[in-house]
């Protein structure tokens, strides 16, 4: 469905004159391979990693903020299987933070401001298991303060939450060319344009 809509947006006349594409603005690290002393990863799924990404790498306290796949039965899965929703694996962002700068529960709180946790399978156009609502977490500290924040967060929507909160698994980066990929693209791809760019000016992190 991502895909049918960058077709769809594609041809639109506000687009028939992009601007070549700039460098990016934000220069945190695309993938952090080893976590850093005292670090934490957190690893969230929240529709198209595209959009949660451009928010979590603009964060106080996140050393890097990697796009890739979790939880499904295919090991190396491609961009292209997953997109078919077979392989059972949910688009994802690895957030790697400094705890003492920022809590994995404040990670939280910008989760639940950054999609809609209460539509099955499904985040705007995008729709399918591989765009489902999930925290993969990594401790049994991190499964309590996920569910408490689960709780908490349920009464600021109207429908029940169907976030999905299950142990982390293997994750396996997203090609290089989708790291960072609101910063490298938002000048040319309409996507950025039409589907990130408002939800990060909606929570003040357009710069």
């Amino acid at each position: 469905m991502k895909r049918l809509l960058l077709t769809a947006l594609a041809i639109l006349p506000v687009l028939a004159s992009c601007e070549p594409s700039k460098p990016a603005m934000n220069q945190k690290p695309a993938a952090m391979t080893e976590i850093p002393a005292g670090a934490e990863a957190a690893t969230l799924g929240a529709g198209c990693y595209w959009c949660i990404e451009a928010a979590f790498r603009q964060l106080d306290g996140v050393y890097s903020a990697t796009s890739g796949f979790m939880g499904g039965m295919v090991k190396n899965p491609t961009y292209e299987q997953v997109c078919e929703g077979d392989t059972g694996h949910a688009e994802v962002v690895q957030v790697v933070f400094d705890p003492k700068k920022i809590s994995f529960e404040k990670i939280l709180a910008w989760f639940w401001d950054l999609h809609d946790p209460t539509t099955l399978n499904r985040q705007g156009n995008d729709v399918g298991t591989q765009y489902r609502s999930v925290i993969f977490h990594h401790s049994e500290a991190q499964k309590k303060t996920a569910e408490a924040s689960k709780a908490a967060a349920a009464s600021k929507f109207k429908d029940p939450i169907v976030t999905e909160i299950t142990a982390a698994s293997e994750f396996y980066p997203a090609p290089e060319d989708h790291q960072n990929y609101y910063f490298q693209n938002k000048s040319r791809n309409p996507y950025c344009r039409f589907v990130i760019e408002p939800k990060l000016r909606k929570l003040k992190l357009d710069h």
